[in-house]
């Protein structure tokens, strides 16, 4: 249990990181600079919000050899789309505000001013969004260990662990029941955490 938290945290991490990246620099431009390429990216994130999370992963999983890096990409690819519409929406309310008018009025560059002052003021909802996906990777790597998809044995993985325990759930209960809670516990704190962070990072709650 203690050594497979490792895989499960540190692939959450990580596809989560990826699709935080790759979601808002698409979000960023897109909602920078409008017009035809924010037409094109976002009906792009608009087929990819259209098809079920967990069949893209399958899909995805099914087209990539087994690994790790694979199992990362194809739990990062589909939350793409939502890091990408969280930093478009915050990009289009922060881009005419009167420092970004300053910084256009100094003859900063259109990639300084989206890096220096816009990016930075629009990480508040990205950090919220990015602790509740950690939680919802590891639920998705979970389950696509526990179909045989995700995480391959002798590597220690929750998900994995409940698919090898499951037949012996009649005589030895507690190794089905001890790496479930072990999941539940960790998408729950996660969570948790989450909710926090959105609390904290509210004005409206600091009033």
């Amino acid at each position: 249990m203690v050594w497979g938290i490792r895989y499960s945290l540190s692939m959450g991490m990580a596809s989560i990181l990826f699709a935080t990246f790759i979601g808002g620099l698409i979000g960023a431009v897109s909602g920078f600079h409008g017009g035809i390429l924010d037409n094109v990216l976002m009906r792009i994130m608009d087929i990819l919000l259209a098809i079920p999370y967990m069949l893209l992963a399958i899909a995805i999983a099914s087209a990539l050899n087994s690994g790790l890096v694979n199992l990362a990409l194809s739990i990062g690819i589909p939350e793409i789309p939502g890091f990408a519409r969280i930093m478009r929406a915050q990009v289009m309310t922060v881009k005419d505000r009167d420092f970004v008018e300053a910084g256009r009025a100094s003859g900063a560059s259109s990639a300084r001013i989206l890096i220096k002052y816009i990016i930075p003021n629009c990480f508040a909802p990205i950090i919220v969004q990015f602790s509740l996906s950690v939680a919802n990777a590891i639920l998705n790597i979970a389950g696509l260990s526990f179909i045989g998809m995700g995480i391959q044995p002798p590597t220690p993985e929750w998900g994995a662990m409940l698919n090898g325990a499951r037949n012996y759930i009649r005589d030895a209960w507690h190794v089905t029941v001890i790496p479930g809670l072990g999941i539940m516990t960790t998408v729950l704190s996660l969570n948790l955490f989450g909710d926090g962070i959105r609390d904290a990072l509210d004005p409206n709650m600091k009033r």
